[in-house]
């Protein structure tokens, strides 16, 4: 088959730009072959090269002494004593699960469970972040059934446990939902995998299943907005095999055991180029790739098809060539492809052969360290008006708007779809704060919790990325973990535009100061821009999904409160509304700026709720819907009522940060009491768990009649 001519429109439906076309012309002194073309397009978009955000995302603190592997690789890993390690890493697969939603939700979960075994870790949990348009749009149904059904669909069939996670509704997704799946795995510390090649003359093999055309141009399609040829776009997401990965999953951790792996990485965005030129150029080597050795499942296919196909289930390992016998046999017994299709050569070369053919051969290192940078122009977000008027409403009314509403009631129709006990490993799953499990064989327990604010983000970039961090430090501190580090997926539109880029950069300002005050570093992550269809941007929606460590199952702090309890209030309220919950559920209102984070006082409040868990039966933190929300959640989950003593709009649901909500029994109370005093924390009496009414002064209302509207309103709405 002929190759089709180089035009401005091929170049233009690749996603570079004439000027990086031009830099291509000077790299190689010639015009690229069709091949050639595409490898570029797949290395220098956005997803792969991360052009338009390496230079602020440089500025993020990635290490401590807790941190064994930083981003760069195909996940981060901590330390969590005794030779252990968690390993973890959240991406996107946004414009694939907004075309195709089963399978792009599918194949999200199947790629980042891939992030986490190519380093040599058991995956062991997974989470799920998920932005939807509003509820009433035409395809807002249609969406939240088939991403839901896709994340459980393969994260059941693999058998890993979906331990929480985060659904929102909001008009700016109504064009572009999002979807972030997060997971998480345990590995010897001292056996950790990388992707970077080494020695010359090595074998590359290709491992897994077999390449078709599914996902060809994938990751060029994810970088770049959506218009009305959305449908053309199908072809370009992949189809997922879960039970394919487990047993891929199963065959890469018995070949690590062998020794015979001197690199490996997953087969993810842009296929076996991405892969290829990563080992190499990590290990400042060439690659040769001979494609007529590659297995595929489909007849005639090009060398640019295999190159760019984003078939899923696959890997690219680097041999020790002693052990080719014993690493063939592990991948024959799991029915599985071995195939070595090339080597490591000294030269800087990306040299790709079919049937001694060249059809590419270009300067390896500078389809990676040459793909273009930029600091793209950006404008600070103007400061938000400060509220107008402060709006009052009967608190109870209040508190029925917010859990009757899809952001804030019940998901439980979502999560049991989801397998959260898998493993038997489970402490807590989806529900209420973050999953919890235990760590196989010990008496540590991990948590896991994803968070952001975006009308937070909107309103005030700074403060929105602080406070996506410091919510996750808090949810973290309510179940007595320590947490240890994050890892970011930061969701924008159009980069191209000062007003996004300037949302961007204010968000990584703001994500930086508190990952490093709260010693939470970034060890992975991932950025998804052009998130826009018909220039309507999303939400700024930079999400933050964070571990924590718990030494044994004694120091974790509960969630049941009984009659009697007191109801403890810790750090300061101002009732600050702007942007809250309150406003946009009852008032239809997005207005004011988001909540200030006073980190210092996020690190002592945090430190006071861990160094005193012995004294609390139950905590859980502040955030939307502030004190309100925060006390019927705590007394729903135990089916005890609750009474506020206070029933001022600002003060029960006002949104000022670095809060928890504590129930304990009156001797804990008393002893809190002096010990918040002795460290200088905030520290209030607000009412007590008791009855079987909710009430917030002098309004009331049935605890089971509210507990009903919770429970039922988020299938009712989009079951």
């Amino acid at each position: 088959m002929q190759d089709p001519e180089i035009t401005p429109e091929l170049i233009a439906s690749h996603g570079l730009k004439p000027d990086e076309y031009e830099r291509i012309l000077d790299i190689i002194g010639r015009e690229p072959t069709f091949t050639e073309l595409g490898i570029f397009s797949a290395m220098w978009n956005e997803h792969c090269s991360y052009k338009s955000s390496k230079k602020w995302l440089r500025t993020l603190p990635t290490t401590g002494p807790q941190v064994i592997c930083g981003p760069g690789e195909n996940a981060g890993v901590v330390d969590i004593g005794d030779n252990q390690a968690v390993v973890f890493k959240m991406e996107s697969h946004n414009h694939p699960s907004y075309i195709e939603p089963y399978q792009g939700a599918a194949t999200g979960v199947g790629g980042i469970l891939r992030d986490v075994f190519t380093m040599g870790a058991r995956p062991i949990a997974a989470m799920n972040s998920l932005s939807f348009g509003e509820v009433d749009h035409p395809k807002t149904k249609q969406l939240v059934h088939g991403v839901v059904e896709g994340v459980g669909g393969y994260g059941n069939s693999f058998g890993v446990p979906t331990v929480g996670g985060e659904v929102r509704f909001h008009p700016a997704y109504n064009g572009n939902c999002l979807v972030n799946a997060f997971a998480a795995g345990l590995a010897d510390a001292d056996k950790i995998f990388y992707s970077a090649a080494s020695g010359v003359g090595m074998p590359v093999v290709y491992l897994g299943a077999k390449t078709g055309r599914d996902g060809v141009g994938g990751a060029t399609m994810a970088s770049a907005e959506f218009d009305d040829t959305i449908e053309e776009k199908r072809p370009t997401v992949q189809v997922g095999d879960p039970f394919t990965e487990k047993r891929l999953m199963e065959a890469t951790l018995e070949l690590m055991k062998t020794g015979a792996v001197i690199s490996i990485q997953d087969m993810g965005a842009a296929g076996l180029t991405c892969s290829a030129v990563e080992m190499g150029d990590k290990g400042e080597l060439g690659v040769r790739l001979d494609l007529e050795k590659v297995p595929c499942r489909e007849e005639a296919m090009t060398a640019y098809e295999m190159m760019l196909s984003e078939s899923q289930e696959r890997m690219l390992m680097v041999l020790r060539p002693e052990k080719e016998a014993e690493a063939r046999a592990v991948f024959d017994k799991w029915d599985l492809d071995f195939a070595i299709v090339g080597e490591t050569i000294a030269e800087d070369r990306f040299l790709i052969m079919m049937n001694n053919e060249t059809k590419a051969d270009l300067p390896l290192s500078k389809l990676s360290s040459e793909a273009p940078e930029y600091d793209r122009p950006w404008v600070e977000t103007p400061a938000a008006e400060p509220l107008a008027d402060v709006p009052q409403i009967d608190p109870i009314d209040g508190l029925r708007a917010l859990i009757s509403s899809p952001n804030y009631a019940a998901k439980q129709w979502v999560y049991e779809q989801y397998d959260s006990t898998v493993m038997a490993d489970s402490a807590r799953g989806p529900g209420f704060g973050p999953g919890i499990l235990r760590v196989h064989g010990t008496e540590k327990l991990l948590a896991f919790t994803s968070d952001v604010t975006p009308r937070y983000v909107k309103a005030n970039p700074v403060e929105g990325g602080k406070q996506a961090v410091a919510e996750a430090y808090r949810n973290l501190t309510a179940v007595g973990a320590t947490p240890l580090a994050s890892t970011d997926n930061l969701n924008f539109g159009n980069p191209e535009k000062p007003e996004i880029m300037g949302q961007f950069v204010g968000a990584i300002q703001g994500i930086g100061a508190a990952v490093g005050a709260l010693d939470m570093p970034i060890v992975s992550g991932n950025v998804s821009l052009y998130n826009e269809t018909d220039g309507q941007g999303i939400l700024p929606t930079p999400t933050i999904g964070a571990v924590g460590l718990i030494a044994t199952g004694d120091d974790v702090i509960g969630s049941q409160v009984r009659d009697g309890h007191v109801a403890l209030l810790v750090g300061e309220t101002d009732g600050h509304l702007g942007q809250s919950a309150l406003l946009a559920e009852v008032f239809n209102r997005e207005d004011g700026d988001a909540p200030a984070v006073d980190l210092e006082a996020e690190k002592r409040n945090g430190d006071f709720i861990r160094n005193n868990r012995a004294l609390i039966t139950a905590c859980t933190d502040l955030s939307d819907g502030g004190l309100a929300l925060a006390a019927f959640e705590l007394a729903e989950g135990s089916g005890v009522g609750v009474h506020l003593d206070d029933g001022n709009t600002p003060f029960l649901f006002g949104e000022d940060q670095a809060r928890y909500l504590i129930a304990c029994n009156f001797d804990q109370a008393e002893a809190l009491m002096i010990a918040a005093g002795q460290a200088g924390v905030p520290i209030t009496t607000v009412g007590r768990f008791t009855g079987d009414t909710v009430r917030f002064d002098g309004s009331e209302a049935p605890l089971e009649e509210l507990s009903a509207l919770y429970r039922g309103s988020f299938e009712a709405t989009l079951g």
